[in-house]
């Protein structure tokens, strides 16, 4: 079953086509990868799920319900959260207050002039916060200010303000980019983890072994468009997508 539907999406920007006609699905319960070099529309993509770039043509689908016209904190809302590139969190602000945040924010659906001491008041905010800490291990490092974070823990901490909101769809974009090896293999650990709880996850990722790692199905994207989509077996096969993504070198 279809969680996301995507059917003819094309953005043009200044004449340039950075999406042409895409079609993707999406099953519930999958991680769903999608590949391709450098400017090829990926990230573009995702941010028509989220609202913050609408198509000039196309529909997408989520659960149901049209994402389009819908701003970006009503689309989150609804059960899709993002870990950005580069990771999105308060470097001023301790691990647990930056995850109390989200929490809040899903519970009450906006936030208030009262955040600190509604947060605060609630312990069933922090327990939520602090179980999901543990879950991405960071509990020993609650109180800690988020920007003194080494890079991987810092994707961590942005995994667990994703993953606080207990979301349908989880959008990850470039999750490893610029991790050590141990840190790379840390995070494909953690989103197998995240798997058993049936969380829909779509990868962008240019490291082939965290995508043939992790991904029951791969979409293959250049120039705008998706060139090829199947099973990692499949894809690693596909002579068109060799020479598309790699230059005809083997995946």
């Amino acid at each position: 079953m279809s969680l996301l539907n995507v059917q003819g999406v094309t953005k043009v920007f200044g004449g340039v086509r950075a999406l042409d006609r895409v079609n993707l699905k999406v099953e519930k319960g999958t991680v769903h990868a999608i590949i391709g070099p450098n400017g090829a529309g990926k990230s573009t993509l995702l941010n028509c799920f989220v609202g913050r770039i609408r198509p000039d043509t196309g529909s997408v689908t989520f659960d149901g319900r049209s994402l389009l016209g819908i701003r970006p904190h009503e689309i989150n809302q609804v059960g899709v959260a993002r870990v950005f590139q580069t990771p999105e969190i308060f470097p001023d602000l301790s691990l647990i207050e930056n995850v109390k945040i989200p929490a809040f924010a899903k519970r009450d659906g906006a936030f208030h002039v009262d955040l600190w001491s509604r947060v605060g008041n609630h312990a069933e905010v922090r327990d939520h916060a602090e179980a999901v800490l543990k879950d991405v291990g960071l509990a020993d490092k609650r109180d800690m200010h988020a920007g003194s974070l080494s890079r991987g823990d810092k994707r961590r901490l942005e995994l667990a303000m994703c993953l606080v909101q207990d979301p349908k769809l989880l959008l990850l974009d470039e999750p490893t980019a610029g991790m050590s090896r141990a840190d790379t293999n840390a995070t494909i650990d953690l989103l197998q983890r995240i798997g058993e709880r049936g969380i829909t996850k779509i990868v962008i990722e240019h490291d082939m072994t965290v995508v043939f790692t992790l991904a029951h199905t791969i979409s293959v994207m250049a120039q705008g468009t998706v060139i090829a989509e199947g099973k990692p077996e499949a894809i690693k096969g596909n002579p068109k997508v060799q020479e598309a993504y790699l230059g005809g070198a083997h995946l």
